[in-house]
């Protein structure tokens, strides 16, 4: 089997740009060789017009997970094309650790749809299959799904925001129970609560003091966590206390809010030193003790 380079078996326009393909299979193929090469705006091309234009606002970050799943690859690649001894496409994409070939079955037309059929060797696994839908749009054949699902990309955005935000706030909360955890650290170590979160930040080595105890990152330290503000109050104990006895006693609160409300979360949290986590949605004031309770592991 002999493999030409991706790209070379497709025609051109005469700026020299690649045109779209007006054959299904090679237009399959192109999309398989932008998401090996992890060409975003080669892979916008082989799009539907809406899919298009939804694909090219994403962050660059889902731009290229979107592609990765595509051809099941972690890592760039150099796409080639061939053709098998039964007349049928194969894409093989070659990265510096692993390759995939994807190869093509008998392309079903339905006038403006086409399926086309795939099947991928996984080395020690059975071969997984699946077909792909194009839809002929302008004239040019575009990717419309994959398997039984349906490429909507606007709706998947969605659905990929609001899986971001639940992660950035699981990121959150984890972090206060960090910071929880590194403050009575500290105040087992120097019989009181710090001042402030800075200095349980980064310590020269050997050189762990009161003033950098070196028992979170420097982004914790300053308060920052994944697009989350980090705001720390010590609540002094009552009664008449020796200071010994008012620095065991002291509590503390953590409070952690979104830095830009709807883009780096929506919720709003605040855990106290008896490790009671609340929190909701505040549209990016800070939370109170008065919010309600969050079960968190």
């Amino acid at each position: 089997m002999v493999f030409a380079a991706a790209g070379l078996l497709s025609a051109t326009t005469g700026q020299g740009q690649q045109a779209v393909p007006a054959r299904p299979e090679a237009a399959l193929s192109e999309a398989l060789s932008a998401a090996c090469r992890q060409d975003a705006e080669a892979f916008a091309n082989l799009l539907t017009l809406d899919n298009a234009t939804a694909y090219r606002a994403l962050p660059a970050l889902q731009r290229k997970a979107f592609m990765k799943r595509f051809v099941l690859l972690e890592d760039p690649g150099r796409s080639l094309f061939s053709m098998s001894a039964t007349d049928h496409r194969v894409v093989r994409c070659e990265t510096p650790s692993i390759s995939t070939e994807m190869r093509f079955g008998d392309t079903r037309l339905r006038e403006n749809l086409a399926f086309i059929p795939l099947e991928i060797p996984i080395p020690g696994e059975a071969s997984r299959s699946i077909t792909f839908g194009l839809v002929r749009e302008g004239g040019n054949w575009k990717l419309l799904s994959v398997g039984l699902i349906l490429l909507d990309i606007p709706s998947m955005e969605k659905q990929w925001e609001q899986a971001d935000l639940e992660a950035r706030e699981d990121d959150a909360i984890a972090a206060l129970r960090k910071l929880a955890t590194a403050l009575e650290t500290y105040r087992r170590a120097y019989g009181k609560l710090p001042d402030a979160l800075d200095t349980l930040g980064p310590a020269p080595q050997g050189g762990i003091s009161p003033e950098a105890a070196n028992l979170v990152d420097a982004d914790l330290s300053a308060g920052n966590k994944g697009g989350y503000a980090i705001r720390y109050r010590i609540v002094p104990a009552g009664g008449n206390l020796s200071e010994e006895e008012a620095n065991q006693a002291a509590k503390f609160e953590l409070a952690a809010t979104p830095v830009e409300y709807g883009k780096t979360g929506r919720r709003s949290f605040i855990l106290d030193s008896g490790g009671i986590l609340r929190g909701t949605d505040k549209r990016g004031s800070v939370s109170t003790s008065a919010d309600p309770r969050i079960d968190s592991p």
